[in-house]
């Protein structure tokens, strides 16, 4: 079994085959620093936390994991808090940022005598309409290399050579556009906030996600000019920041110094099957979906699940079903996520210029989900269940 990338979805899928009695390798084009220093996601949803503890891997996590369950909102009428965490299910979040679980779920895995290659970048994948798929990679000294295996498990993201190497009309790809950008700040100050916030403002949206005691992540809504965006000072950026956080109202934030910054620009995208032949996509490589509800990861590690289930079914016991369904159980649940994903990006942002009638209506809807949030229970379970859910 041949593994590419070592992020969550490739490392949840590793150790979980180890531990099936099945042989794979993991081939990732970073060292091993920079994979252990890749900070992104942080929210962990129940069922994540779950299937880490189920398969012996959250060690870590319950060591060093925060619950959270209560998130904020700021807008023209006022603020409101919604303890999410007594809602719905009664679930919260676990904080971890990603690259901790990265690196426990890398530690785990070599220690269990996995086996993985850094410095290795997948090209292509051939033949994987056939029995013995070979992967391509370009080695860290720039010498290809060869690998072949009864399977590919591409974890490697959307731009990633498994999305890469299939052939035309092999999937089929649904793609959204949002129109939105985000400049996402990972700054070294403490949070301001005891919830995640969300301001939604004239000017645009902006985002406060603690990630530690000395760490929070914004964001801020922006042009699509990725230059533009890089030449915004810090003191510019936490004045805006201010400003559309209500500061004035509601207290100022925190200031630190920025460390890292980013434009995010909000687009989505499901491909269908998850699988050709042997090769099957895990994570981003099978649907890219917006930051804007905290689903990506939590959506790699389920698929990373179910695909390691069906592997060891049909490699050890000889039973392909269970294989045969992996396309259509992650599909329920990735579009799932993309319906509630594509429901906050309408909550969290004005109507952008157009035609007037347009802009009136799409402002229109915001508002009533704004007000039905704050003011019905129904409302708010729905909310809290969705959002914590995969």
């Amino acid at each position: 079994m041949i593994i590419l990338g070592a992020g969550p979805a490739g490392l949840v899928l590793g150790n979980l085959l180890l531990r099936g009695g099945v042989d794979c390798v993991v081939l990732e084009r970073a060292d091993r620093e920079h994979v252990q220093q890749r900070t992104r996601a942080g929210y962990l949803a129940p069922e994540t936390v779950r299937i880490l503890e189920r398969n012996g891997l959250a060690e870590g996590l319950r060591a060093r994991g925060r619950e959270h369950g209560v998130c904020e909102f700021r807008t023209e009428d006022g603020r409101f808090r919604l303890d999410y965490r007594t809602l719905g299910r009664g679930e919260p979040h676990t904080v971890y940022p990603q690259h901790e679980l990265v690196s426990d779920l890398l530690a785990q895995f070599i220690d269990a005598g996995g086996r993985i290659r850094f410095g290795a970048e997948a090209v292509t994948v051939a033949e994987a309409d056939g029995p013995d798929p070979s992967v391509t990679v370009r080695e860290g000294d720039g010498r290809p290399g060869r690998w072949r295996g009864r399977y590919v498990a591409a974890c490697d993201g959307r731009h990633g050579a498994g999305r890469r190497s299939l052939p035309p009309g092999a999937v089929r790809r649904h793609h959204r556009d949002h129109g939105v950008s985000w400049l996402g700040l990972l700054a070294e100050a403490p949070p301001s906030l005891d919830a995640v916030g969300y301001a939604i403002h004239p000017r645009g949206f902006a985002g406060h996600m603690a990630r530690s005691t000395g760490i929070t992540r914004y964001y801020l809504q922006c042009e699509r000019d990725t230059a533009a965006c890089d030449a915004w000072s810090d003191a510019r950026i936490w004045d805006e920041l201010d400003l559309r956080m209500r500061a004035a109202e509601y207290g100022p934030l925190l200031r630190g110094r920025i460390v890292r910054r980013g434009v995010v620009h909000l687009e989505s995208d499901v491909l269908e099957p998850l699988r050709h032949g042997s090769l099957f996509l895990v994570g981003d490589a099978a649907g890219l979906i917006s930051p804007s509800a905290a689903k990506g990861a939590n959506l790699a590690v389920l698929e990373a699940e179910i695909l390691a289930r069906a592997l060891i079914d049909a490699l050890v016991r000889g039973d392909t079903v269970p294989l045969a369904g992996y396309s259509e159980r992650c599909l329920a649940h990735i579009w799932r996520a993309q319906d509630f994903s594509h429901w906050m990006i309408g909550l969290l942002h004005t109507a952008a210029p157009g035609p007037e009638a347009a802009s009136f209506f799409q402002e229109g809807l915001r508002r009533s989900r704004i007000a039905a949030l704050r003011g019905s229970r129904t409302q708010q379970d729905w909310f809290a269940e969705n959002y914590v859910g995969i």
